[in-house]
C-alpha cells in the first residue's frame, strides 16, 4: 500500500533513522549536559537548579548544531532566523520541564544529595527529549516536502486513421513501335 512520500515500510525506516540521529546528538548534549552539571555543583556554590539551567543552556547550543548539521541536514535550511527563534523558544520549554523535575525532587521532596539530583536531573531531560523530537522535527526542522510523483503515463493516442486511399494506378507501358 502507497502513502505520500513513499510506502510505510519506507516511512517507519526513515523515523527510525531519524530517532537514531536524534539520539546520538542527544546522547551527546546528555553527556554535555550531565558533565557541567556535575563540574558546577562541584566547584561552586550554585543552587541546584540553577547549575542545571546553565548546563542546559551549553547543552542547547551543542545540539543545535548537532540537529542542523547531522539529524536535519536535509530539511529545508531557509529561514535561518525562524528556526533559530524556533529552537530556541522550544528548547527553552523543554529546560522549564528538565528545571521543573529537578525543582520539584529538590526543593519539594528534599532530595538534594549529588545521587539524587543526578537522577532526577537525568529524568527530567528524558521527559523533556520527548517533547523537544515532536517540537523540532514538527515545527523547527521542517520536512522538505516530497517530489512530487510522476504523473500516471499518457495513453499513446489512438493512431489517426489512413485515409482511404488507393494506390495510384502504374501506367501501362506505351506499345512499342516496331
Amino acid at each position: 500500500m502507497s502513502t505520500p512520500g513513499g510506502s510505510v515500510v519506507e516511512r517507519v525506516r526513515g523515523l527510525v533513522r531519524e530517532v537514531a540521529k536524534f539520539g546520538a546528538v542527544g546522547g551527546l548534549g546528555v553527556l554535555v549536559n550531565l558533565g557541567v552539571f556535575n563540574l558546577i555543583r562541584n566547584t561552586t556554590d550554585l543552587q541546584v537548579v540553577r547549575a542545571s539551567v546553565i548546563a542546559t543552556v551549553v547543552a542547547i547550543a551543542t545540539n543545535y548544531i548537532g540537529f542542523r548539521y547531522f539529524t536535519y541536514r536535509d530539511r529545508a535550511k531557509s529561514g535561518r532566523t525562524r528556526e533559530l527563534a524556533l529552537f530556541a523558544v522550544f528548547s527553552g520549554i523543554g529546560l522549564v520541564i528538565e528545571s521543573g523535575v529537578l525543582y520539584t525532587a529538590t526543593y519539594g521532596f528534599g532530595w538534594d544529595g549529588p545521587v539524587a539530583s543526578n537522577v532526577f536531573k537525568f529524568i527530567g531531560i528524558g521527559t523533556a527529549t520527548v517533547f523537544r523530537f515532536w517540537s523540532y522535527r514538527t515545527w523547527v526542522f521542517k520536512a522538505l516536502p516530497a517530489p512530487a510523483e510522476p504523473a500516471e503515463p499518457m495513453p499513446e493516442p489512438a493512431p489517426l486513421p489512413k485515409p482511404d486511399r488507393r494506390p495510384d494506378p502504374v501506367p501501362e507501358p506505351a506499345p512499342a513501335n516496331n
